[in-house]
């Protein structure tokens, strides 16, 4: 095992992400106390809404078969009064929003506002961490499993961040984004730390500082996707119970009208994954140049280029499927899913369970 070029700042690197763990953890009760306390939409609750845009929806007159009278030598039709039908499917395109939703009323709450305030300092210690990482190690801080996570889950947190400063109201994502980055940085500090700091020639390239961020960055981006994916299919039930005229449990209530509706989640989804998937395809381009450098090919079905291959044609039918066939909805949210776990499978299945080429940075 080769020690850090520069120990003291991989120390302090490791402090860094201990103390990043630590402003997450509060910034995890700051929005679980925006879900549990924070106020709804300012327009009404769903089922609220949805009773009214039942009352509200347009409604058909069907006339119903005229009478015929014949008095003496002439003919009289008598109308009856038209039978008014009302649709038995209600539109659920435009069901009010949570607090800080895409298309929500409200920009947030007290919770909220202290929730976001203490995910950026937990971001900016994060990127201290993986930045210290660099200097100390003198090259890209993605050459193992465990700097691939930690800069996996703060690109993550960032892409949060950068849709929020881009005014986008998407607080609903932190809680579920948050506890995830708990889970990723205490799996990387306890199973995947590695002090392994020399890389073999293979990596030493240019490529590494392409090929392997933009992995990161389409990974991250991804996972932004398919958990709005994942809530997409819980809110997307929750609303077609109430448009049957079932009354869901408190809890589900509770949790669920926090969330956009599913129409938002599905259309915030489809545009990340629309967006990253170019890029994916560029990722694996570069990949197969860099092989050709390193290795005499462009492409060997190792099991990271196969798998990285599988998820591109994951992502490739999600897009498809929505372009061509008009998918929308549930299907295509299990499309998201399973191409997000392909990635996760290239990730984390292959570097342990297979023997491959790409297997350099150990676990």
């Amino acid at each position: 095992m080769t020690l850090a070029a520069n120990e003291g700042l991989a120390d302090t690197s490791n402090l860094l992400v201990y103390s990043a763990m630590v402003v997450y953890a509060l910034t995890f009760l700051a929005y679980t106390a925006e879900w549990v306390f924070g106020s709804r939409s300012k327009v009404a609750r769903t089922a609220a809404a949805l009773t009214a845009e039942r009352a509200a929806e347009p409604q058909a007159a069907v006339p119903a078969p005229a009478i015929t009278v014949r008095k003496g030598g002439s003919t009289t039709v008598l109308e009856r009064p038209r039978i008014i039908t009302r649709s038995a499917n209600p539109s659920r395109d435009h069901v009010p929003d949570g607090p800080g939703a895409a298309n929500g009323d409200e920009q947030g709450d007290t919770y909220g506002r202290i929730a976001v305030s203490l995910t950026v300092l937990a971001f900016l210690l994060h990127f201290a961490a993986v930045a210290a990482r660099a200097i100390a190690l003198g090259r890209g801080p993605w050459g193992n499993m465990y700097e691939f996570s930690t800069a996996f889950s703060m690109v993550a947190v960032a892409g949060f961040l950068g849709f929020l400063a881009a005014r986008k109201n998407v607080r609903w994502i932190g809680l579920p984004l948050i506890t995830t980055v708990l889970l990723d940085l205490g799996l990387a500090v306890t199973v995947l730390y590695n002090d392994q700091t020399q890389l073999v020639p293979a990596l030493d390239s240019i490529w590494m500082w392409i090929h392997v961020p933009l992995a990161i960055i389409c990974g991250a981006l991804f996972y932004l996707g398919a958990l709005s994916a994942v809530l997409y299919l819980f809110r997307d039930r929750y609303e077609a119970k109430l448009a049957a005229g079932e009354k869901p449990g408190a809890l589900a209530t509770s949790i669920l009208e926090r969330l956009p509706s599913s129409v938002s989640l599905d259309r915030f989804g489809y545009r990340i994954n629309a967006a990253v998937f170019p890029l994916w395809t560029f990722t694996i381009v570069a990949g197969a140049i860099w092989a050709q450098t390193a290795w005499g090919r462009y492409w060997g079905w190792d099991p990271k280029e196969t798998w990285a291959f599988i998820t591109w044609v994951a992502y490739a039918c999600y897009l498809h499927a929505r372009a061509t066939a008009g998918w929308k909805g549930r299907r295509t949210a299990y499309l998201a899913i399973i191409g997000f776990v392909c990635f996760l499978v290239n990730y984390y299945g292959v570097n342990i369970f297979f023997n491959s080429l790409h297997g350099y940075g150990g676990v």
